[in-house]
């Protein structure tokens, strides 16, 4: 591309927001590392004159724009691709906390502004925003949060981003800004255009600025570590707490023993949390906003659930607590000091979890002899993070050349069970041609259609999604 382009770019930003070349590569990698790309340039607006000027620009001489917030996804869906004329718009200049209404309870954040940002300006009004991405809260950002509609510990009780979404300032794919940062609860005007942006990962166009809800801050916490049997015992038990807890249940995580193995091994504040192993654990929170204490209703509810539970262990103390969130929290991490793995990211209906884990276990275990699963995750909203390797290193890469083997294995009894080949992580470059397999003929229609409509050139996000 000729250099008047870049000067065209740096017009509009200033020539120190324009990065290219060598500099520009590492806005063109993920963060897992597994998917890079070739940028014209990478440019850092300011504000959403900026973006709008900028993608008018792109469009207009027929560039491809790929809107960046953290670049902490994990579907590829914020990275150029290898070939093409595509520039990066990373928002992270972005970053102002603008407005805290706390009667409201909202707040008005750029796209660039961290969800760590976010968390403490909530915080420091004494109120609450509840996504739950603690180990990279300081480096995902809002506007990526909202593209890929982003999940966490605390969907259970709050829902995903697209919950925690009131209002949005978008930039369009012509150039234009439509400033949709209303901080109702009930708007019944017609189409909700919101909705369209939240969940797009950045295809539709660039996500600017937003309006979030916040909540009271809860003033008591209960934890518990449970051992239990299997999944299908863990589904009950998150039953049983929803009768005798409530809403008060804020988060219900399972861990599998394979999941421990790797924390021990590579996490060195990790600690074994019972005397003896077991095969699956859940890890427990009940919160309110009220002081009453919630340990002796959390011990209650577990002691009056019946067969299935191992041994369980219940604490108020945060010390105590944080230290079973480090095994949960870390998973990921001590995963990826083993190497490569293939990693799904699916959602079933919650009744259906311990068949799905039952099912594809057995499956992979009969087509691929010895191979290790690490499943972990959400299952308080039927979301599980299921990821397969090889223990031996020497036979692991053998192993991920089969991995189009694997994800149809998994894929198709997620399919079976009415489930989502994609829970909370995106279908970005990832899943894009897997998607194909599993959503309707109609269903896929009308996405190119509202695809076509808005974004007719098809710059926006070029190579993701469809």
């Amino acid at each position: 591309m000729p250099l008047y382009f870049i000067n065209l770019l740096r017009d509009v930003v200033g020539a120190s927001h324009v990065v290219s070349g060598e500099d520009a590569a590492p806005y063109c990698s993920d963060w897992r590392g597994r998917y890079s790309g070739v940028a014209i340039a990478v440019v850092l607006p300011n504000s959403a004159e900026q973006v709008s000027a900028v993608v008018a620009l792109c469009v207009g001489s027929g560039i491809g724009v790929v809107p960046q917030g953290g670049n902490t996804g994990l579907s590829g869906g914020a990275v150029p691709l290898p070939k093409g004329q595509q520039v990066v718009i990373n928002l992270s200049r972005m970053d102002k906390v603008h407005v805290l209404d706390a009667v409201n309870h909202t707040l008005t954040v750029g796209a660039g502004c961290t969800l760590k940002a976010a968390q403490e300006a909530a915080e420091r009004a004494g109120l609450l925003f509840p996504l739950g991405l603690s180990a990279i809260a300081a480096q995902c950002e809002i506007g990526g949060n909202i593209s890929t509609n982003a999940g966490g510990i605390g969907v259970l009780r709050y829902g995903n981003m697209r919950d925690l979404v009131l209002g949005l300032e978008v930039v369009l794919p012509d150039g234009r800004i439509w400033n949709g940062l209303r901080s109702l609860r009930k708007d019944n005007t017609g189409y909700d255009l919101k909705h369209l942006f939240i969940g797009a990962e950045g295809t539709l166009g660039v996500i600017t600025a937003a309006v979030l809800k916040l909540f009271p801050r809860p003033q008591s916490v209960a934890t518990a570590f449970v051992a239990v049997k299997d999944p299908a015992t863990a589904v009950a038990l998150l039953a049983h707490l929803r009768a005798h807890c409530g809403n008060t249940i804020s988060a219900f995580e399972i861990i599998s023993s394979s999941c421990l193995d790797l924390l021990l091994q590579h996490i060195p504040d990790a600690i074994e949390p019972f005397p003896m192993r077991h095969d699956w654990m859940v890890l427990i929170e009940l919160s309110d906003v009220l002081k009453t204490p919630l340990e002796e209703t959390l011990l209650a509810a577990l002691k009056t659930f019946g067969v299935g539970i191992r041994e369980f262990i219940v604490t108020a103390q945060k010390k105590c607590a944080a230290s079973w969130w480090i095994l949960r929290k870390n998973i990921s991490e001590a995963q990826k000091c083993e190497g490569i793995s293939v990693k799904h990211d699916i959602s079933v209906p919650i009744s259906g979890v311990a068949e799905f884990i039952a099912k594809t276990d057995a499956a992979l275990h009969n087509q691929f002899e010895g191979v290790r699963i690490v499943a972990f995750g959400h299952i308080g909203d039927g979301n599980i993070h299921y990821n397969v390797s090889m223990p031996d290193a020497t036979k692991n890469m053998a192993l991920i050349a089969r991995s189009s083997d694997i994800n149809r294995i998994v894929y198709d009894i997620v399919h079976t069970l009415s489930g989502s080949i994609s829970a909370e992580h995106g279908l970005g470059q990832l899943k894009r041609n897997e998607i194909g397999h599993y959503k309707s003929a109609l269903e896929l229609e009308l996405m190119s259609n509202i695809k076509h409509a808005l974004d007719p050139g098809g710059y926006m996000n070029p190579g993701k999604v469809l």
